[in-house]
Order: C-alpha cells, then sequence, then structure tokens
C-alpha cells in the first residue's frame, strides 16, 4: 500500500495559511492535514475562501493538542526549517525526502511545518527523524507557510512518477 505523507502545520496562526495550504496538498493529492494547536477560531469564512475549493479538506483536518500526539503512528518524520539549528539530524532537501518517501512507500510519514513567524520549535524539531531545508536564496529563505508545503507535497508528487494530467 503506497503511505501519502501527512502534513502537520505546528500552531498556525492564520487560517488563510491552513486553507492555502489545503490547496496545496489536494494539488499533489495528499490528504491527511494535521493541525497542533491552531488559532481559536482558526476555520472561518476566510480559511474556505484561501482554500479555493478545497474546502471540505480543510474541515476534516485532524486536531491536536501537541506535536507529540500527531506524529504519534507515524514511522518516520522530517521536519521543516531554514535556521541552522546546530542539532545532530540530516538535513535534506524537499526532492531527497521525497525520495525517502518514495523509496518506503509503505512506511507512514509526516512532515512537519512550523508556524508562521519563526518556524518550528527545537522542541519539534528534535521529535523528526531528518530535517528538511528548502535551497533558495541563503539572504532572504523567508516562505509563507503554504508555498513551503506546496514545494515539498510537489517533490512527494513528482517523485511517484504515477501523475495523470488532464487534456
Amino acid at each position: 500500500m503506497t503511505e501519502r505523507p501527512a502534513i502537520i502545520l505546528v500552531d498556525p496562526q492564520l487560517g488563510e495559511n491552513i486553507g492555502m495550504t489545503a490547496r496545496a496538498m489536494l494539488n499533489c493529492g495528499l490528504y491527511d492535514l494535521r493541525l497542533v494547536r491552531p488559532r481559536e477560531h482558526w476555520l472561518n469564512e476566510h480559511t474556505i475562501k484561501a482554500a479555493a475549493g478545497a474546502g471540505s479538506h480543510v474541515q476534516k483536518a485532524k486536531i491536536f493538542q501537541t506535536t507529540k500526539e500527531a506524529i504519534a503512528d507515524l514511522e518516520w518524520v522530517f521536519a521543516t526549517t531554514a535556521r541552522p539549528r546546530g542539532m545532530e539530524k540530516r538535513v535534506v532537501t524537499p526532492r531527497q525526502a521525497a525520495a525517502h518517501m518514495k523509496k518506503n512507500m509503505t512506511q507512514k510519514t509526516g512532515i512537519l511545518f512550523g508556524k508562521e513567524r519563526a518556524g518550528l520549535h527545537n522542541d519539534d524539531i528534535s521529535l523528526a527523524n531528518r530535517i528538511i531545508e528548502i535551497p533558495l536564496n541563503s539572504e532572504y529563505a523567508s516562505l509563507n507557510l503554504a508555498q513551503a508545503v506546496l514545494i515539498c507535497s510537489y517533490e512527494w508528487y513528482q517523485a511517484l512518477e504515477t501523475r495523470s494530467f488532464k487534456k
């Protein structure tokens, strides 16, 4: 069975970003959206509007109080960050992470993304097996949350080599 990675947003602050994340996920065939401590009233009209047709997907998101709870059923976890952390964890690109997921298709995998303003805390990153760093301009590597999700999701989708396109 092919396992699709879960996308886990830790402390997301804006409902719009959750909506855009759901949209990005569906573009790449991902359905398991998990939210850890989303801001109160995150599910609102702005969230659904930003989802642009993926609103029902947003409404199916699973909510957790801790990152540990959100990843409890996963066998392998990647954590995304743009900042060097000085941790003894291997750092990979989204493409390398996708290659790992393709090679281990039966393994339940997840990708952690941190809050918009500051990313993941070291405590959350310590729960991961590997760190994903998106190789961008070192002078300005700031991405919107949904953009980061899209890049990682896209690389996973491309690695599958089973895409179908409507003509």
